[in-house]
């Protein structure tokens, strides 16, 4: 299993799906995975430390992992089958639910989890980006700091990220 970092969340155009970017926190593999519009809102208001007036569907579940007394220890990204990717939330006591990866990301980030990838995982669907190429990649990172949240809600369209038509 490899540490991932969240870059962030945006739209791929023209098919304005969203998609959440992890980078190997000591590698040069990103691997990108398409997500549900209130999937990525749900990172995107974690990653700015944004807190709703009533709490949403991860904020419920970090606090009842909580309520119960446990502890998420890892969230691990451990198959991609189909071109469907899935995750597991392990939890203390060896306990270990499986999730949506989107949602397991959404809730690590609530609580400061580790997010990790298996190899095989990487090795089919992650995309090396060489540090030469780290520009492009800062350009994608800008583009994140110009969104909001609510540019995943109710179809309206994100920004243009840069190098695209």
């Amino acid at each position: 299993m490899r540490q991932m970092d969240v870059v962030g969340v945006r739209v791929e155009m023209p098919s304005n799906q969203p998609i959440v970017l992890l980078r190997e926190t000591d590698g040069e593999r990103y691997l990108p995975i398409w997500i549900g519009a209130t999937e990525a809102t749900a990172i995107a208001f974690a990653q700015q430390g944004v807190v709703p007036a009533r709490p949403l569907t991860h904020d419920l579940l970090r606090d009842i992992v909580g309520a119960l007394g446990r502890t998420l220890l890892d969230v691990r990204i451990t198959e991609l089958a189909d071109g469907v990717f899935f995750a597991v939330l392990a939890f203390d006591g060896g306990d270990e639910v499986s999730a949506r990866p989107s949602d397991a990301i959404a809730l690590a980030l609530r609580t400061g989890t580790p997010i990790h990838c298996a190899e095989a995982v990487l090795a089919e669907a992650g995309i090396a980006v060489p540090d030469e190429q780290e520009d492009e990649v800062e350009k994608f990172r800008e583009f994140l700091d110009q969104i909001s949240p609510d540019d995943f809600l109710g179809g309206s369209a994100a920004p243009e990220a840069p190098g695209e038509p």
